[in-house]
């Protein structure tokens, strides 16, 4: 049925199908558009005229309602003022009404015209009675009131029922205007169900004939693809099509036929492939058992005669690369022999050099502490000339307050020697007035025998006074005498305690002096023996990398051997002579010597890790 599809193209197949399947989508998008068009020309005018002309004439309802509201309130007020008020805001109401009906006069259908005209004169009808209620409201409560309940009521009420007459033509419009839309909708809606129909069996038809042209011969194509590339045999089919999958089967015949060619080609290269592998299998495994002299004397095909002559090449190299090894390790294992041997003499060597920078320390510190100790004696020696100056000092003190106050005495003694002589006045004076009484006493005769009497009685004191006063005098005399000598021996001690101050200052100086270059010769003791300290600490941590050093010596004698010992399980056709390993001299004991008592060293040796250490090492011990 769809041979004559076979010769096509796929491009001219897949273009006939898709500009099919075109054709029906255009279809859908012609019907979508104009079901589109009419819902939205529908819903315009809805939205236009119903919705709009409805709201508008529910404000005209709501003004007719305020106005009607305004004039009642106008009736009831009470003063001037509001009803000025409500007379502004019946004519804002009336403004508001004129605007709301000239705006659905814009969006009402042509068809409303006469009741626009109608709600328009009863509008002119409600305002001129209104414009009477206000102004009969001023003359006569009871005429206002009356034109409100009668006239005024009917114009309202006209206004209202002609608007609300308005409001159902709208509403019925706007039912009318829905049902055509929902016909439009049920219309468009058969109309796409039927394209979408006609569209699926379009589509199922366009997938059949695709399948039946297209994809069945390809997979058919690809399973005999599959055979031939399994390495199985399979007859080609479509080979007479005159479209793209024809001339993929006339490829697929022609790798059928290179391919039953290749395997010819293949069977014989595996062949060449499996004597070689086994040659050189056999040569390696004779390589693996340590036999270097394993060449390859079979002939390879051309294509293996590089991989013959590559493995040959690298057995050669292998084989002096082993023998060179071999000689490379018994040198090394001579060269760190005897790196082990010297670095023993060595560890020796900075042994005693610990043992002299310890006992060089010991003598360093004990030069320091009997400098500290002459340094301290010094220092007390400074503060007893210190206290000695001091004492020194309070002793001219002492002598110059001695000599102030035997100064103030022979002052005091002057002042009683004054004292004394007008004693001495006053005795002479009262004895020429007792020999005055006694003569008046002489005068007067018996009556003055007693008067006379006392007058000889304090001639008698008079006489004794002048008496006593010449001794006080001549003791005063000796007194300053004494003074002066004392005086004069005063001032000899104030003078030797001054020298003797002044000789304590310049021992003073000189012990701190002898103080201060002991303090210096200390300091500079303290660093010669931190000095040593850190050369001790220095030749410690070389002793320790010596015996590191030793240590890492006999582990590479160790490893060379293991290493020579590996390097001796090829035969590389040379004749290898008996390479016994040398051993290793014995190490000597290291002894610290010591001058004046045992010295045991400081120093101890780095750990060593047990795997690292071989078990000829065990007299390895540390000095």
């Amino acid at each position: 049925m769809f041979a004559f599809l076979d010769d096509w193209p796929l491009t001219k197949k897949m273009l006939a199908a898709f500009s099919f399947l075109g054709l029906l989508l255009v279809g859908l998008a012609i019907n979508g558009w104009m079901s589109n068009r009419d819902l939205t020309s529908i819903a315009r005018k809805h939205v236009e005229v119903s919705v709009a002309g409805m709201s508008n004439m529910t404000d005209v309802i709501s003004d007719i309602k305020e106005m009607r509201i305004i004039v009642y309130s106008h009736f009831n007020a009470l003063s001037d003022e509001e009803r000025a008020k409500l007379q502004k805001r019946l004519d804002t109401a009336s403004d508001e009404l004129d605007k709301d009906l000239k705006g659905f006069a814009a969006v009402a259908d042509p068809s409303m015209a006469g009741d626009i005209a109608r709600m328009t004169a009863i509008k002119g009808q409600l305002d001129d009675i209104n414009r009477r209620i206000f102004e009969a409201d001023l003359v006569n409560k009871d005429t206002g009131l009356k034109l409100i309940k009668s006239e005024g009521k009917e114009r309202s009420h006209d206004a209202l029922d002609q608007a609300q007459k308005i409001l159902d033509t709208l509403r019925k419009a706007s039912e009318e205007a829905n049902a055509r839309g929902n016909a439009s909708a049920v219309t468009a809606l058969i109309l796409t169900i039927g394209l979408s129909l006609i569209s699926i069996a379009a589509l199922g038809g366009v997938w059949l004939v695709i399948n039946r042209t297209i994809a069945q011969p390809m997979a058919r194509l690809a399973r005999v693809t599959k055979t031939l590339a399994e390495g199985g045999t399979a007859t080609v089919p479509s080979l007479g099509r005159g479209d793209e999958l024809g001339e993929i089967a006339r490829a697929v015949e022609q790798f059928r036929l290179a391919a039953s060619e290749r395997a010819q080609i293949d069977a014989r290269a595996a062949a060449e492939q499996q004597m070689v592998t086994n040659t050189v299998r056999e040569s390696l495994v004779r390589v693996a058992q340590g036999d270097l002299t394993a060449d390859i004397t079979a002939d390879f095909p051309g294509t293996y005669a590089e991989l013959k002559s590559n493995l040959n090449e690298a057995l050669a190299s292998l084989r002096e690369l082993i023998g060179s090894v071999t000689d490379s390790t018994n040198r090394i294992r001579t060269g760190s022999t005897e790196i082990a041997q010297a670095s023993e003499d060595l560890a020796r060597r900075t042994e005693a050099n610990a043992a002299a920078l310890e006992q060089t320390a010991a003598a360093v510190t004990q030069m320091d502490q009997r400098l500290k100790a002459t340094a301290t004696a010094a220092n007390s020696t400074v503060q007893r000339a210190d206290q000695t100056i001091s004492v020194v000092s309070s002793g001219r003190s002492t002598a110059d307050e001695a000599v102030q106050a035997m100064t103030r005495v022979a002052e005091s003694a002057k002042g009683i020697d004054s004292v004394i002589e007008g004693l001495d006045k006053i005795a002479f004076q009262t004895r020429v007035l007792a020999m005055n009484a006694a003569v008046e006493a002489g005068r007067a005769g018996e009556a003055g025998r007693g008067f006379a009497v006392v007058a000889d009685l304090v001639s008698a004191l008079a006489m004794r006074a002048e008496e006593e006063a010449g001794r006080a005098r001549d003791q005063l005399t000796a007194t300053q005498a004494d003074i002066v000598t004392a005086v004069g021996m005063v001032e000899k001690v104030d003078g030797a305690l001054s020298n003797i101050s002044s000789d304590v200052g310049e021992v003073h100086q000189l012990l701190g002096r002898i103080a201060t270059d002991n303090q210096a010769q200390s300091s500079a003791i303290s660093e010669i023996s931190d000095t040593i300290g850190t050369m001790d600490q220095s030749t410690q941590q070389n002793a320790a990398m010596v015996e590191q050093t030793s240590a890492a010596a006999r582990n590479l004698t160790s490893e060379v051997g293991s290493l020579a010992e590996q390097a001796e399980r090829f035969n590389t056709g040379k004749s290898s002579g008996a390479s016994s390993r040398p051993a290793a001299a014995p190490r000597a004991k290291s002894t610290a010597r010591s001058s004046g008592g045992g010295y045991v060293s400081p120093v101890k040796p780095m750990a060593v890790p047990a795997a690292s250490v071989p078990a000829g090492a065990d007299d390895w011990t540390s000095f």
